[in-house]
């Protein structure tokens, strides 16, 4: 009988790769199996995908053996994208002898340096997934209750850098996390926006701060009392900038600098009122 510990790891690495191979069947069964590729390239196949190669793993091995099974789920996780990587480059010989990202940055700092970097990056993987659930979870209550936009989250949490020619074994699964990553954070700088503008549009004391955020935080500069100010002046800012609805499937409460651009058609619908 397998120890719980090492079923944990045999168990991940191959359930890992057999993912990775449907992955890799799918765009070859027709258009069904094309449908179902495409489908996990954006949000909520791509949600599911994610989790089940980051999270369920983890969860099975902390129930089958502990603490220790949850180890042996990494442990397993890292050896099949070893594997898959060893495998995407014996089949790509072509674009491994090309020009390639992973070789101009292992020339630059060393390739001990970069790679070590890139593993710490991976420690971010459960924060940015945690990070997605509060988008599922919390974000849909406030459109709800405040009547903040709705978003098609599909337009923002994708991947596709899966196209580009000759990104392939390392530089490809790096390039996929980025891809899914920066799109869970424009959109949730995105929904901060909203609820910035709509509980705090008061100006920061500190004009470096200011500085620093005008960038994610247009409104800032586009509609935000001043830190000197009066709560006159920011009540008076919340009721130009959020004029009362008529009834309950007109108009939503976005950030002052920007309509609702995206909504669940990808159409800008109810702008608001300047």
């Amino acid at each position: 009988m397998i120890h719980p510990i090492l079923a944990a790891f045999i168990g991940t690495t191959l359930g890992v790769l057999l993912l990775a191979a449907l992955l890799h069947l799918f765009p070859r069964l027709g258009g069904g199996g094309r449908a179902i590729a495409a489908a996990c390239t954006r949000a909520p196949g791509l949600d599911v995908l994610v989790t089940l190669f980051t999270i369920v793993p983890g969860v099975a091995g902390l129930i089958v053996a502990g603490w220790w099974g949850l180890l042996a789920s990494i442990a397993g996780q890292i050896v099949a994208m070893h594997v898959w990587i060893v495998l995407h480059e014996l089949a790509h010989r072509d674009a491994v002898r090309g020009p390639r990202i992973l070789k101009v940055l292992n020339s630059r700092v060393g390739r001990f340096r970069n790679h070590f970097a890139i593993w710490i990056t991976a420690v971010a993987v459960p924060v940015f997934w945690l990070v997605r659930l509060v988008q599922w979870i919390v974000y849909p209550a406030l459109v709800g209750l405040v009547r903040f936009p709705w978003y098609n989250q599909g337009e923002w949490v994708n991947v596709s850098r899966q196209k580009f020619d000759g990104l392939v074994g390392w530089d490809l699964i790096w390039c996929l996390y980025c891809d899914w990553m920066t799109g869970i954070w424009c959109l949730g700088t995105e929904m901060l926006r909203n609820l910035e503008s709509w509980w705090c549009p008061i100006r920061f004391d500190s004009e470096k701060k200011c500085e620093n955020c005008r960038i994610d935080f247009p409104d800032i500069d586009g509609g935000w009392v001043d830190a000197k100010g009066s709560m006159a002046e920011v009540a008076a800012a919340l009721e130009t900038r959020y004029p009362p609805v008529t009834g309950p499937d007109t108009g939503r409460y976005s950030w002052f600098g920007h309509p609702d651009r995206v909504t669940v058609e990808g159409k800008p619908q109810h702008p608001v009122e300047e």
